[in-house]
């Protein structure tokens, strides 16, 4: 992580600027993993059952991309960076599934920050745009997006 633990907590939109950056620890996803996510949310046979992912274009059972994506945001949130201040997230933006996650890949996210900017309307919130590239363990992006988020301002004194 580019910033010590101690000093993410209690964040707000001002604490933010464009060009921060802040590097996730990594988790390697596992077979069971990818099935116990693709029964529930996504059950293409190329997530569930290795025979069949054998004859996917892909050769081998992998995560579906909505799994890495789900990853790659609790792996973002659970730094604290955001986990104060984060109220939603309108969208998702210029998502792109770049290579497949495989079972016993190691994914960490990379967050640089585009830009911080307070509401027009709603003085008490803005919106920090932040660009997430998820990568293997090889350090090849598997996904990228620009995410949005609608954070809290610094409170009145």
């Amino acid at each position: 992580m580019s910033e010590g633990a101690a000093q993410l907590s209690g964040r707000y939109l001002e604490d933010f600027a464009a060009g921060q950056r802040f590097t996730t620890p990594g988790v390697t996803v596992t077979e069971s993993q990818i099935i116990d996510f693709a029964l529930a949310y996504d059950p293409q046979p190329f997530h569930l059952d290795r025979e069949a992912a054998k004859a996917s274009i892909f050769g081998q059972l992998v995560a579906s991309g909505f799994h890495t994506l789900a990853l790659s945001f609790r792996l973002f949130y659970q730094t604290g960076v955001i986990a104060q201040c984060n109220l939603a997230a309108p969208s998702v933006d210029e998502l792109k599934f770049l290579r497949p996650v495989r079972a016993g890949d190691t994914i960490r996210v990379e967050v640089e920050v585009l830009d911080a900017r307070p509401s027009a309307s709603k003085p008490d919130r803005g919106t920090l745009r932040l660009r997430y590239a998820t990568l293997n363990q090889d350090g090849d992006a598997v996904i990228t997006m620009v995410v949005p988020h609608i954070v809290r301002r610094r409170p009145p004194a």
